[in-house]
């Protein structure tokens, strides 16, 4: 069984030390990155949009076709 004397807890000011190094070392995307990435997304997300529109139209056309056949 440890004991519990034996452990340290670690020293918060060294934590926050070490988070504003690794803070320093985060290289953010320009304003003109930022926006590009911005316009590819959005373009991606209403051609997605327009694929599955298109897609549920032809199975809803299909389905109804299918249901209006009479044997």
């Amino acid at each position: 069984m440890a004991n519990a004397s034996n452990t340290e807890k670690p020293n918060k000011t060294s934590f926050f030390r070490g988070v504003k190094q690794e803070w320093k070392k985060i290289t953010w995307p320009s304003k003109n990155d930022v926006v590009k990435q911005t316009a590819v997304v959005l373009v991606a997300i209403i051609l997605l949009g327009a694929l599955i529109f298109g897609v549920d139209a032809l199975v809803k056309t299909g389905m109804n076709f299918l249901s209006n056949l009479t044997f």
